[in-house]
């Protein structure tokens, strides 16, 4: 599924390309499963942080068989299941990937359950721990509650022992936010907001924070819903910005003084090239909290293959609860 030119998903090209060839380090993946994220909306338009050179598909997140084994490679073997961080290519039938970027997929999971795991959870668990600093008895406002990254923060944060209150944009997603455990839901409007309806906006969340406020306030949506949670933060609290769907927000500086408070910015990429023994470590805990079956990636919404462009564009509608993935093989 290509992308050529710079554009949105209808853009998007089905179309033949030469099979991946696995160099020294790396296997090549029959791809079964493709979970699609917000970046894959951001890096056919050419708005995110990495521009590959075209043509390449989108789909950064696979689940898969090894094909074949390049040189260097231990441990894994042709006919092993596993999960893959592509960065981009996963809507592709194979894809050659980096060893290293390689996690088993356990027996008894599905490949749409494992394309859906990582990227949502591990950049929620980076976020709230290296960066929130959550922990036990602590109060965590999620914003977006019930897209991937959000349900992913509803269940960690219950899972690291933190009360939870998630705010989205409809019931039905209040009713999924609440299924994945929170102790509290707000009901939104849509934005954009004047100033009475932010100050509406901000007394709802300060209730629900109460005297105290929230000690970490994650926001994987940005736009006119960023100012109102950062009111309803604590004393030297943590706001986690995580995402912009909704655009990208100005904060009132002076609040970040009055409340002594840290805006934490939050890009796992980075985090998990730079550290990739911590993140591996983040990744041995999701493992462990998935087969306690504490958390458990919420597959809502399965495409066909030649169907990979309306899932973007789902995810661009912010249509989507959960996640969505594309099966790209049987």
């Amino acid at each position: 599924m290509l992308s050529k030119a710079p554009g949105g998903p209808e853009t998007l090209e089905l179309s033949e390309a030469p099979d991946p060839v696995a160099g020294a380090g790396q296997v090549v993946i029959a791809v079964r499963a493709c979970a699609i994220n917000y970046p894959d909306v951001l890096i056919i338009e050419d708005k995110y942080q990495f521009k590959p050179p075209r043509p390449f598909a989108p789909g950064g997140e696979v689940a898969g068989v090894i094909e074949t084994v390049g040189e260097g490679v231990t441990g894994w073997a042709v006919g092993d299941r596993v999960i893959a961080m592509t960065g981009w290519n996963g809507l592709a039938e194979k894809v050659a990937v980096d060893a290293v970027k390689l996690h088993r997929l356990p027996d008894g999971r599905s490949f749409e359950e494992g394309s859906a795991l990582m990227l949502t959870y591990a950049t929620t668990i980076h976020a709230l721990l290296d960066r929130g600093r959550l922990g036990e008895g602590m109060s965590l406002l999620v914003l977006g509650a019930a897209g991937g990254v959000g349900l992913a923060a509803v269940e960690l944060g219950k899972a690291f022992g933190a009360r939870v209150v998630a705010a989205v944009s409809s019931k039905e997603k209040a009713e999924a936010a609440r299924a994945a455990g929170a102790d509290e839901t707000i009901v939104y409007d849509r934005a954009p907001f004047d100033k009475e309806a932010s100050k509406a906006l901000a007394d709802r969340f300060k209730a629900a924070g109460g005297k105290a406020g929230f000690d970490v306030i994650y926001d994987p949506v940005g736009g006119d819903y960023a100012e109102p949670a950062l009111r309803s933060l604590g004393w030297e609290g943590r706001y986690l910005v995580v995402g912009f769907p909704a655009g990208i927000p100005r904060l009132p500086l002076n609040l970040t003084l009055l409340k002594s408070c840290d805006v934490c910015g939050v890009f796992w990429g980075a985090f998990a090239a730079r550290d990739p023994q911590a993140n591996a470590a983040h990744a041995e805990t999701l493992f462990r909290l998935w087969e306690e079956a504490r958390i458990a990636p919420r597959v809502t919404q399965t495409f066909a293959f030649e169907r990979g462009g309306e899932a973007i564009a789902a995810m661009a509608a912010r249509q989507v609860i959960g996640k969505a993935v594309v099966r790209v093989a049987p």
